[in-house]
């Protein structure tokens, strides 16, 4: 599986600058609305089931990074929106080590698929814990920068496998 196809670089949203988790959530949920990515006015069903799913157990993950994610019913595909804090405090996410998120990637997994949905969220840890990875989606400016990031990560990756 490679990452850069779950994204477009309109799926990225550069310099999220939001209150609290339950506000990015909301923020990367209506720009994959924004970009057709999910059907128009499903945002807010979409927007709880993440909620729902969060609050069971917190996606914060370790090094930075948090991976809200929901299957639903009727999706067609996996999609995915990640968005980048500048904000070096990052985002309280109830994460494993503690740290605030300074990357938060939304995934979106039809309910049939489970395998692939744990699969897709295993990729995306592996791929984002590599420092050299994170901190090129950090230092990205636009959408397009960050999937450029993204496609260099996996291009390495695949070249020392």
């Amino acid at each position: 599986m490679q990452l850069c196809d779950l994204f477009t670089p309109g799926d990225f949203v550069i310099g999220l600058d939001v209150p609290d988790k339950w506000a990015a959530i909301e923020r990367l949920v209506r720009q994959l609305e924004e970009t057709g990515r999910i059907a128009a006015g499903s945002g807010a069903a979409v927007q709880a089931a993440v909620i729902e799913r969060e609050k069971s157990m917190s996606t914060g993950m370790e090094r930075g990074l948090a991976l809200p994610h929901a299957s639903l019913e009727g999706l067609p595909r996996v999609v995915a929106c990640m968005g980048t804090i500048h904000d070096p405090r990052g985002l309280p996410f109830e994460s494993i080590d503690q740290r605030p998120a300074r990357i938060v990637v939304l995934l979106l997994v039809p309910r049939a698929q489970k395998l692939l949905h744990i699969r897709t969220l295993a990729e995306i840890a592996r791929m984002l814990s590599r420092d050299s990875v994170r901190a090129a989606l950090l230092a990205a400016r636009s959408g397009e920068e960050a999937w450029n990031a993204l496609a260099a990560g996996e291009a390495t990756r695949s070249s020392t496998a």
